[in-house]
Parts: C-alpha cells; structure tokens; sequence
C-alpha cells in the first residue's frame, strides 16, 4: 500500500512517495516543466539489481535514458567523482528540462543532487534511495554536496527534488551493516522529535537485523521518520533554526568519520557515536537526565551500533576539526543537545574542556 506526505516549502514543493520503484516513470511523468530526458546516476551493485526496473518504468513513461555509474562508498564522494557526472551529463545532452535519477544509497543522492544543483545552474533531480539511511535522512530536505578532504560536506548547495520515491522492497537486499546504520538516524528521530518512535523501538525485540525487525516496523520506521524530516523542512528549508535539530549526533560524528579518513565507520555508526557523546555533554552539563542517556545506550546497543570511539588517531584531534564544521557560527561551534527524549536545544555554550573530558571518558573501540 503506498503513501504520501508533502513537503511543503515556499517553492519547490514535493512529495515522498512510499510506493514501488516499478512507478516511478509514471510518478514523475505528470510533473510540471519536465522533459524526456533522464540520466540514472548509480552505483554498479544497485544498477544491477534495480538499473532495468527503473529504466523501464521510465522508457515506458516516454523517458530517453541514460545512466551513468559511480565508485561505492564514502571516500568516492569527492570533486573528482562528481566530473563524471557532468561528462555524463555533457555527452547525452541534459538540458535544463532534464532530470537526474538518484538511484542508490546517501552517497549517490548527495552527489547526484549537488550536480543536479550545479548543471546548467539547476536541473531537476528525482530521488530514489535503495538504503534505509538514505530512505529516513539524506534523499529528504534538498541537503546536496561532496566532501572535502577535510571535512564532510563543506561543498555543497541545498537543491531540492521533485520527488522522493521510497520502495521498502529494496531493503531486503541492504546488508546488515547498513541496517544497522540506518538504525542510527531513526533512533536520532526519537531523540529530538517523536518520543513514540522512539518507545517503539525499545519495545521491539531486536533491531540489529531487518528480518528480526519485521515488516510493519521498518514502514512505521520509514513513515515516521519522513513525516518528521517533512515537517522540520517545511519550517526551516535552508538550516536557519529549526533544521539544525537534524543534526543531532553529526557534529561529532562527522569528525570522526573525517579523522578515520571515511575507512573506519560508516556515516550512521559515527552518529550513533556521536550521540553517546552529545548525550553525555548533555548530561556533563546538567541538562539531561542520567537515566534517559542510559535509555539511549541501550537502543544503540541493541541495534547493534558503535558507543566507542574506534582507534587510530589520537582523540584529542577531534575538538580541534570540529571548528571545520559547517555548522560553526562566529568560530563557536553549535551543539544539539537533549533536554528529555523527543526534546532538544541547540547551543553554542559547550566549552572545549566539557567535550574533551565526556570524550575522554567514552572507551575506545577495540573492533571497529
């Protein structure tokens, strides 16, 4: 049964559509300004399992298509891999009525948006995410951008898509690991916005792999963390308040991620590290409860996630790359930081010995 929730902006409105990925070409026919020209941007691993579906969904929606395929993983999402998108754009002659297809997981999706944002100087872009990461975060709320080397995402253009398409199938294909990652951000939608889900995965017997998890709690996962990504969009499209709460545990997590040259952990297992520590700097500064910090360990214990910091680099580099954060404001970095479970502030008052020493205190990961 498929869904739908809006996302409704000033301009550029779109839908998330929770539906199968065999409709897109159908889904994104009758949008407004829309050529016939479509460039599948992917990865070789999600081409070959979905590349025909969705390049005949969009052939039998009167689509010419073409795709274009990119290195996997994280440490690929760079200046240079995104050339090949331009080429591509280039030899089959996008023009701005043409539309890019995000097929794949966050890294696909912010690349493919940010050279959808760039192209021409703004080309459409379709979302279609094929990891629960992807499908809870990043292919919602327009967030485009590759990294630089040293840090994540400082290059980047908030660029919004006409459409997101969620297929849920997609997921039973998504190795563990991942799963696990994703666990991080809909744990993170607990936190600062919906108490309920956040209740609903404790009382759920396992998250750590999609099978244990069940059917009909990855789509309460997947709609519940639309519906809360939507509606923080809504009130805040370019991160100027009320969007900064998604950041919960990234602050952190991305320096990590950074430090470990994108090797170590994955972007939902830096989170999760992440916010260990935000909740202990919470806590450190009188502002959460010890019990619920507790509570929060032990959901991304269950879900099999990190609460250590991996080794590898010295722990004390982390304060100082966090001043390369995107998010820093007048050379302070910013914080969000729980008050109690579906409530969180955000705050440039987190002075640099309260973050060494909760960092200091967290264990460090033997086996990451």
């Amino acid at each position: 049964m498929s869904s739908v929730i809006p996302v409704s902006l000033p301009q550029n409105s779109y839908d998330i559509a929770i539906a199968s990925i065999a409709e897109l070409g159908d889904r994104i026919q009758p949008l407004s300004k829309l050529g016939k020209k479509a460039l599948i941007v992917s990865n070789a691993a999600i081409f070959k399992q979905y590349g025909q579906t969705v390049t005949d969904s969009l052939t039998q929606a009167g689509f010419t298509v073409s795709s274009c395929l990119l290195p996997a993983g994280e440490r690929y999402k760079t200046p240079a891999t995104l050339q090949k998108i331009y080429d591509a754009a280039l030899e089959n002659r996008l023009e701005r009525s043409s539309v890019m297809i995000a097929l794949g997981g966050g890294v696909i999706g912010d690349m493919t948006g940010f050279a959808a944002a760039t192209w021409l100087r703004g080309i459409n872009v379709v979302q279609v995410p094929t990891s629960l990461l992807a499908m809870v975060d990043a292919a919602i709320g327009g967030k485009t951008g590759v990294n630089h080397p040293r840090g994540k995402n400082l290059i980047g253009a908030f660029h919004q898509p006409r459409l997101v398409l969620i297929d849920p199938e997609v997921l039973k294909t998504l190795p563990a690991r991942e799963f696990r990652a994703a666990i991080a951000e809909v744990i993170k939608y607990g936190i600062i916005w919906d108490a309920e889900l956040f209740e609903m995965l404790e009382q759920a017997k396992r998250l750590d792999q999609i099978r244990a998890v069940g059917d009909e709690l990855v789509r309460e996962m997947l709609v519940r963390s639309a519906k809360a990504k939507a509606h923080v969009v809504s009130k805040d499209e370019k991160e100027s308040g009320l969007r900064e709460i998604l950041n919960y545990g990234h602050t952190i997590g991305h320096a990590i991620e950074s430090l470990t040259n994108y090797k170590v952990i994955n972007h939902g297992e830096g989170v999760a590290i992440g916010m260990m520590a935000a909740g202990l700097i919470a806590v450190e500064m009188g502002l959460w409860d010890r019990a619920e910090c507790d509570r929060q360990k032990a959901l991304i214990e269950k879900a099999g996630l990190p609460t250590q910091i991996p080794g590898g680099f010295d722990r004390s580099e982390i304060v100082p790359t966090l001043q390369a954060d995107k998010k820093v404001k007048d050379g302070k970095v910013r914080f969000v930081l729980p008050r109690q479970i579906g409530t969180v502030i955000v705050t440039d008052q987190v002075a640099p010995d309260t973050i060494e020493k909760v960092l200091n205190s967290i264990d460090l990961l033997r086996d990451p």
